[in-house]
């Protein structure tokens, strides 16, 4: 009976995803799927924890970066047949709450109503190929940067969450305090996954995750808080959003900004998506080569 519902399974994933003609299977997808939820669940924390600096319900947050992220990534998936989740971006994060909100003193209903509008413009200009048409006009230098620049921004998170990197006034960043716990368990995860890795043990990721968790425990940096609990309401930002205000004169450039946000912010995903992709084509042929 096993045997026959794994046969069925297979045969609708094939069917549905054409496994076979990408080169993959279905417990490749499970496996890369797990590593990339583990790997991008920061975002469920980190957005709240940014967005609520300016005054943002925490919980609301919370859940709304969950239920966007599930329906944008399915989407994803049953639209476009590609493995690729898709969250909130750090950028406009930041960008929302520390220069718009904070620095300008922009309410956040209107700055969420300038995100929507930004949005709107980025879907209408993607329907017409401005970003395919930006990414084979763009200087292959410039495109690499902006996928480099992406991913530095995400280490930077992750080594300041680690406490591996602190605030300086005079260079704006210096080492933290190495000795700590969370920098020693950041360091050691690194290394393990760095030489699984180097080993090509499938699921590096993954593991190196589950090594760290598992010895956070002990260590007193990861507390268990249960399995099952309520979801946060989405009543204090649901729909909360001042489009009018956003059409004021002074919210013109904040408008353009969050869209070329979105515009160079998708360009770099998809080239830096593209050649990780291209190199691990090139990896399996060598080892076949190889072989």
């Amino acid at each position: 009976m096993r045997s026959v519902l794994n046969k069925t399974h297979d045969s609708f994933f094939e069917r549905r995803f054409a496994l076979i003609s990408h080169g993959t299977t279905v417990r490749t997808e499970v496996l890369a799927g797990l590593t990339t939820f583990l790997t991008m669940a920061y975002i469920i924390f980190v957005q709240p924890a940014v967005l609520s600096a300016c005054g943002m319900d925490f919980g609301a947050v919370l859940a709304a970066t969950c239920l966007s992220t599930a329906f944008a990534t399915a989407l994803m998936a049953l639209l476009a047949n590609y493995p690729i989740a898709v969250a909130p971006a750090m950028g406009h994060n930041f960008f929302f709450a520390y220069s718009v909100v904070i620095g300008m003193k922009v309410p956040w209903r209107v700055a969420l109503g300038a995100v929507a509008i930004a949005g709107v413009m980025f879907i209408i200009t993607a329907g017409i190929g401005l970003r395919e048409r930006l990414i084979t006009t763009i200087p292959a230098s410039i495109k690499h940067a902006i996928a480099a620049g992406i991913g530095l921004l995400i280490a930077t998170i992750g080594l300041e969450w680690a406490g591996l990197i602190v605030a300086a006034p005079g260079t704006l960043m210096t080492l933290g305090n190495l000795h700590s716990r969370p920098a020693v368990v950041a360091v050691a995860a690194l290394a393990f996954t760095a030489v699984l890795m180097a080993r090509r043990v499938p699921g590096a990721f993954l593991w190196g995750m589950l090594a760290s968790t598992a010895i956070g425990i002990p260590l007193g940096l990861v507390h268990y808080q249960g399995l099952v609990s309520p979801p946060p309401s989405l009543a204090p930002t649901l729909l909360q959003l001042d489009i009018r205000g956003a059409f004021a004169p002074g919210m013109v450039a904040v408008v353009f900004v969050f869209f070329f946000l979105a515009l160079f912010d998708s360009v770099g995903t998809l080239v830096g998506v593209a050649e990780q992709a291209g190199l691990m084509r090139d990896g399996v042929a060598a080892e076949r080569i190889e072989d």
